[in-house]
C-alpha cells in the first residue's frame, strides 16, 4: 500500500508538473493576448467565441474520458488483458472522432444561431466577428478532443506528463501568431489570423502526444464494435458524465451571456480572471483527481477494505489540495492587484483594466477550495463507477448559480448604487456559493457510502492563520514598494516573501 502511495504521488508531481508548464505558456498567452486587445470588442468577441467550440471539448474531452473510459481501460491493463484494452481504445477513438466530427460540421453551419444564445448582447461587426471566430474554432476544437483520447491512455499507463504539457505546443502557437502579425493588423483582423493559430496549436498537440500513445497501445484495432461488454459499460457511465459536464457548462454559458449584457470588458475581464483562477484549480485540484482515479479504480478487496483505502486516500488528497488552495485564496483576495498586474497590465491593459479584474477574481475566491475539494470527491465517485450522483448535483449548482448569478450582476448593484462593472464580480461570486453547495452534496453522499472523510476542523484553522501571518508580511513589503514600480519586479517582492514564509511555516506546523 506504501509502495502505491509513492507511486500515485509520483504521479500527482508529474501531473502537476506538465499542468505548471501548460498554465504558465496560458498566462504568458494571455499577457500577449491582453497586450494586443485589452477589454476590447475584439476582445470580448475572441472571449466569447471560444466558448461555443470549448463546450464540444468539454463535453467529449478530458473529464468526460477520465470518468468514464479510464476506470474500465485501466481496469483491463491491471488485469493484463492488453489485447482487450486495446480492442476497447479503438472502439472508443473510432466513435469518438466520428461524433466530433458530426458534431464540428454541425456547429460551424449552425453558428449564426448560438451566437445569439451565448452573446445576445453583441451586436453588428462585434457580433460577426463572433460567428467568424466561432467556425474557425470548430475544427480545431475536434482535435482537441481526439487529444484527449490520447490523454486517457496515457494517464493509464501513469505516463502523466506528456499528456498535461502537451497544451504548451498550443499556447505557442497563439503567441506565435499574436507577436508575428499583431504589430500590423486591426484588432478585428488579428483575431481572424490568432483563431487560425489556435487551430494550428490545436493539431500539434494532438499529434505530438500520438506517436506515444500508438506506442502504448502496441495495436490500435479501429472499429464500431458497441456490443463490447466493456464498451457498454464506458457508454453507460458516458452519457451520466457528458450530461454533468453539459450542466456545468451551461452555468458557464449563463454566466457569458449575463457578461455579454454587461458594458464593454466584462466579457474579456471574466476570462482573464478565470485564466488566473483556474492556475491553482488545475495545479493542485486537477493533479491530484486525475492521478488518484487510476488508482482508486483498481482497489480490491472486500467491501469494507475497498471503502477504507478510498477514505485514506481520499483524506490524503484533501490535505494536499487544501495545502496549497488555502494561501491561494488569500493571495488572491488580498494580493490580486499586484498578481494581474504582473501579468497582464500592458499595452491596452492598464491600471483600470487591473482593478477590474481583480474585482472579478476577488469574487472568485468565494468557491475556490469548494471547486477543488470538490473535483477528488467527484474521482472517488467516479472510481467507483457512480457517475449519476455527481449529475445529480451538477443540476442543483447550475440552477442555484444562474438564479444567483442573475440577481448579483444586475440587482444587487443597483440596490448598493454600485456601477454596473460590479456586477461581473457578482457572477464569479455567486458561482462560489453554488460550488460550496455542491462539495456538501458530495461529501455528504460519499460518507454514506465509505464512511466518515474530510479535512479537519483543526487543519484548516492552522493553514489559515498562517496564510493570513504570511500576507502581512507581503503587505508590509508593499507599503514600502512605489506605486509606480514595474508590475513584474513588484509583484516578486511581495509575492515571493508571502509564499515562502506560508511554504516553510505550513510544511513545519500544518501537522503537528
Amino acid at each position: 500500500m506504501q509502495n502505491k502511495f509513492q507511486k500515485i504521488f509520483s504521479g500527482a508531481t508529474l501531473v502537476a508538473a506538465g499542468i505548471f508548464l501548460s498554465r504558465i505558456a496560458g498566462l504568458i498567452r494571455e499577457r500577449t493576448f491582453a497586450h494586443y486587445f485589452g477589454n476590447s470588442d475584439a476582445g470580448d468577441a475572441f472571449k466569447a467565441a471560444l466558448k461555443i467550440p470549448n463546450f464540444l471539448q468539454n463535453l467529449f474531452g478530458e473529464g468526460v474520458l477520465s470518468a468514464s473510459f479510464i476506470p474500465v481501460y485501466a481496469g483491463l491493463l491491471g488485469k493484463k488483458e492488453e489485447d482487450a484494452a486495446s480492442t476497447v481504445a479503438g472502439v472508443v477513438f473510432s466513435l469518438l472522432a466520428l461524433l466530433s466530427s458530426v458534431l464540428v460540421v454541425i456547429g460551424v453551419i449552425a453558428t449564426p444561431l448560438l451566437i445569439d444564445l451565448i452573446a445576445p448582447g453583441f451586436h453588428g461587426e462585434k457580433r460577426e466577428l463572433t460567428i467568424k471566430l466561432v467556425q474557425i474554432f470548430f475544427p480545431g476544437t475536434g482535435l482537441l478532443v481526439m487529444s484527449a483520447w490520447c490523454l486517457g491512455i496515457l494517464n493509464s499507463h501513469h505516463k502523466f506528463f506528456l499528456s498535461y504539457a502537451a497544451p504548451v505546443i498550443w499556447n505557442v502557437a497563439i503567441i506565435t501568431a499574436l507577436v508575428f502579425y499583431g504589430a500590423n493588423l486591426t484588432q478585428n483582423d488579428l483575431a481572424i489570423k490568432v483563431a487560425w493559430g489556435l487551430v494550428v496549436g490545436s493539431a500539434l498537440q494532438f499529434l505530438i502526444q500520438l506517436p506515444t500513445t500508438l506506442r502504448l497501445l502496441k495495436k490500435l484495432k479501429l472499429s464500431f464494435n458497441t456490443k463490447n461488454s466493456e464498451v457498454k459499460i464506458i457508454a453507460k457511465n458516458f452519457f451520466p458524465v457528458v450530461l454533468a459536464r453539459g450542466v456545468v457548462q451551461v452555468s458557464a454559458y449563463v454566466d457569458n451571456i449575463l457578461a455579454s449584457l454587461l458594458p464593454t470588458g466584462a466579457v474579456s475581464a471574466l476570462a482573464y480572471a478565470q485564466t488566473i483562477y483556474l492556475l491553482p484549480v488545475s495545479l493542485f485540484g486537477m493533479a491530484v483527481s486525475a492521478s488518484e482515479l487510476p488508482v482508486m479504480s483498481s482497489a480490491t478487496g472486500s467491501a469494507d477494505q475497498v471503502a477504507a483505502y478510498l477514505r485514506q486516500r481520499l483524506d490524503k488528497g484533501l490535505k494536499r489540495i487544501a495545502f496549497f488552495i488555502v494561501p491561494s485564496v488569500v493571495g488572491f483576495l488580498f494580493l490580486g492587484d499586484i498578481i494581474v498586474a504582473a501579468l497582464f497590465q500592458s499595452g491596452a491593459f492598464q491600471k483600470e483594466s487591473t482593478n477590474y479584474v481583480w474585482g472579478v477574481l476577488a469574487g472568485s475566491t468565494v468557491g475556490l477550495l469548494a471547486s477543488t475539494l470538490g473535483r477528488l470527491y467527484s474521482s472517488t465517485f467516479y472510481s467507483l463507477k457512480d457517475t449519476r450522483t455527481p449529475l445529480r448535483f451538477a443540476f442543483i449548482r447550475v440552477l442555484l448559480t444562474t438564479v444567483l448569478g442573475v440577481l448579483c450582476a444586475f440587482y444587487v448593484p443597483a440596490i448598493f448604487n454600485l456601477p454596473e462593472y460590479y456586477g461581473t464580480a457578482g457572477l464569479t461570486a455567486s458561482a462560489g456559493v453554488s460550488g460550496w453547495v455542491e462539495f456538501y452534496l458530495l461529501r455528504r453522499k460519499l460518507n454514506e457510502k465509505l464512511g466518515n472523510t474530510g479535512l479537519k476542523v483543526k487543519y484548516l484553522i492552522k493553514l489559515w492563520a498562517i496564510a493570513l501571518t504570511a500576507l502581512l508580511i507581503g503587505l508590509t513589503v508593499k507599503h514600502f514598494i512605489p506605486e509606480d514600480f514595474h508590475p513584474i519586479l513588484k509583484a516578486g517582492l511581495i509575492l515571493t516573501p508571502y509564499g515562502v514564509f506560508y511554504l516553510v511555516v505550513a510544511k513545519k506546523f500544518s501537522d503537528k
